[in-house]
Order: structure tokens, then C-alpha cells, then sequence
């Protein structure tokens, strides 16, 4: 069975929930090898990585791949796909890990497929595309396939894997130390999810009124372990955080259930939240776009409807 690389995503040597996915999805399209760039590296994220289906764990944990922006990780790959002729590459399609894909992609003369939500047999890509207009289905033609996976987009799976471990080394060409990271600044973050990471999404829209009145779309966040996402004229109006934006301009996000509290359903909006597994849509506008997206909609003012939404899942906890 071929080698599936798939670049570890992690944070202060923690593994991020994508990469998670990404070996789950690996598992069915081959044997999944990890690939651990900078340093970091801890027999914790050893054993999180084989308990997810890691094969192999290659370990590269030199501090110039993390001292450069993106090009020594694209060249670590680039050395990796030469030496072990992978089947497929799989990152995370984050903003960083696709520019990085991007490069490999030119390095080794392949083929690459960005946000895809799925892939199936022969390493076909199920992508939403023109701001989800469009669902297709695309594949690699020339060389080894390398696919960008949106965080969400594959159900975590447990199942054990060797988790053989092999040190890397990497050169740094000078072109890949164009770019040098010069200054890191840790942004504090509360108890909430990440945005692009959260199995479960509450946003607000328009319809919330004001800046004061996102009380209760976090509330109800937190009752459920949500992230708090806004729509575009939420943010613009300056009523919640620009890092916040969900949407073509925004962030991307796939999560297990998406709750969308005062949004109309713009197509800019939808581009950023339609592949959610499960959908809820509280409008006090029964015309609105959204309800044509939704699973499950709710007719009333949100500011009656998502308190009491509130209360009921706190009595039930």
C-alpha cells in the first residue's frame, strides 16, 4: 500500500484537530505517513499521531524550517515525495499550508486541488467551488496529487497505527531563507474553539442589532462549546472582531452544525459556511436565502428565539 503524506499542523507541539482529519482521510486512501515540520516534536504528539493512524511519523524538527515563512516546509515535502514516491499529499487548506502546497506543486511538477470538502476512489476531490455555486468533482492528472483539505470536512476517527518514527534532515536552499520570521506574538485566546476548527459554529448577522446584543449569540456559543463567527455586515457595522468573518472574504469553516442567528444567506456569506454537516437558521424573514440552505429553520426574532434556545440546552446539560 502507498505512503499518503499528510503535513502535520501544530501549535506549541500540540496537534491541531485537522491533521486528525487529514489522517482519517488518509486511511482510506492509502498508509497514512505524518510528516512533522519544526520543532516541537514530543512523544505526546508521537503517540496522538499513531493513535489516529500514522504508519510512519517522518520528524524533521530543525529551527530553520520554522525561522523561514512557508518555502523550507515546501522543500521538505518536495525531498520527502522524492525519496518515498507517496501516493498523495494531504494539508490542511489554511492559508499558509496552501501557499505551501502551491510550492511543492511546482517543485515536483504535480498537480494540486485546493478546498476540497472529500476524496473518494482514483483520489477524486469533492470541492465546492464559485463561491458555492458549484459542486465538482476534480482529480490530478500529472504527478503526485496534492490536495488542500478544509478543516471539518472529514469526522475524526481513532485507529491505531505503527507509528515508526524517522528523523529527517533538511537542507535549507538560501532562496527558501528569502523570508525570515523576525517577531511571534501570541494572541490570547479564551476558552472558545478556534473559528476554522470548531465542530460547532454560532454566528450573528445583521439581524442581531447591535455590538451589545452578540451577548447572546456567545452565550448560546458557550452553552454548546461553539465558536462565535459573524457575517460580513456584521463586522463591517463594527459590532464583533474582523477575525471573526465568515464568508468569501472571511474564513471558511465546515463544522459539524452551524447555527445562523440574523443572516440573510448572502451568496458571499454561503461561500464560507455551506459545506456544515447540519445547517439551523433563525430569521425573523421567511423570504430569506438562508432557509434555502438550511436543515432546519426557526421564523421569529432572534432576540426572543436564541435565549430561550439558551435556556433549554443549559437545562439539559
Amino acid at each position: 500500500m502507498s505512503e499518503v503524506l499528510v503535513l502535520v499542523e501544530h501549535v506549541e507541539g500540540q496537534v491541531k484537530k485537522v491533521t486528525l482529519e487529514l489522517l482519517t482521510l488518509a486511511r482510506k486512501l492509502g498508509a497514512p505517513s505524518a510528516v512533522w515540520a519544526g520543532p516541537g516534536y514530543s512523544a505526546e504528539a508521537k503517540a496522538k499521531l499513531a493513535e489516529y493512524g500514522a504508519e510512519k511519523i517522518y520528524v524533521a524538527d530543525s529551527a530553520d524550517i520554522a525561522d523561514y515563512v512557508v518555502a523550507p516546509k515546501a522543500e521538505l515535502l518536495a525531498q520527502l515525495v522524492s525519496s518515498a514516491s507517496p501516493a498523495a499529499v494531504l494539508v490542511a487548506a489554511t492559508a499558509e499550508a496552501k501557499e505551501i502546497a502551491g510550492r511543492l506543486a511546482i517543485k515536483i511538477d504535480s498537480g494540486v486541488l485546493t478546498d476540497a470538502v472529500g476524496i473518494g476512489e482514483g483520489l477524486v476531490a469533492d470541492q465546492s467551488i464559485f463561491g458555492g455555486g458549484v459542486n465538482v468533482q476534480s482529480r490530478v492528472t500529472k504527478g503526485t496529487p496534492i490536495i488542500a483539505v478544509r478543516p471539518n470536512a472529514t469526522p475524526v476517527e481513532a485507529a491505531a497505527g505503527a507509528g515508526a518514527e524517522e528523523q529527517v534532515s533538511v537542507a535549507v536552499s538560501d532562496a527558501a531563507k528569502v523570508a525570515k520570521v523576525v517577531e511571534r506574538v501570541k494572541e490570547e485566546k479564551g476558552a472558545r474553539p478556534e473559528l476554522t476548527e470548531a465542530a460547532i459554529v454560532v454566528s450573528g448577522g445583521r439581524g442581531v442589532g447591535s455590538a451589545e446584543n452578540f451577548s447572546i449569540i456567545e452565550k448560546l456559543a458557550d452553552s454548546l462549546g461553539a465558536a462565535v463567527g459573524a457575517s460580513r455586515a456584521a463586522t463591517d457595522a463594527g459590532w464583533y472582531p474582523h477575525q471573526f468573518q465568515v464568508g468569501q472574504t472571511g474564513k471558511t469553516v465546515s463544522p459539524q452544525l452551524y447555527i445562523a442567528a440574523g443572516i440573510s444567506g448572502a451568496i458571499q456569506h454561503r461561500a464560507g459556511m455551506q459545506t456544515a454537516k447540519t445547517i439551523v437558521a433563525i430569521n425573523k424573514d421567511p423570504e430569506a436565502p438562508i432557509f434555502e440552505l438550511a436543515d432546519y429553520g426557526v421564523v421569529g426574532d432572534l432576540n426572543q428565539v436564541v435565549p430561550q434556545l439558551t435556556e433549554e440546552i443549559s437545562k439539559r446539560k
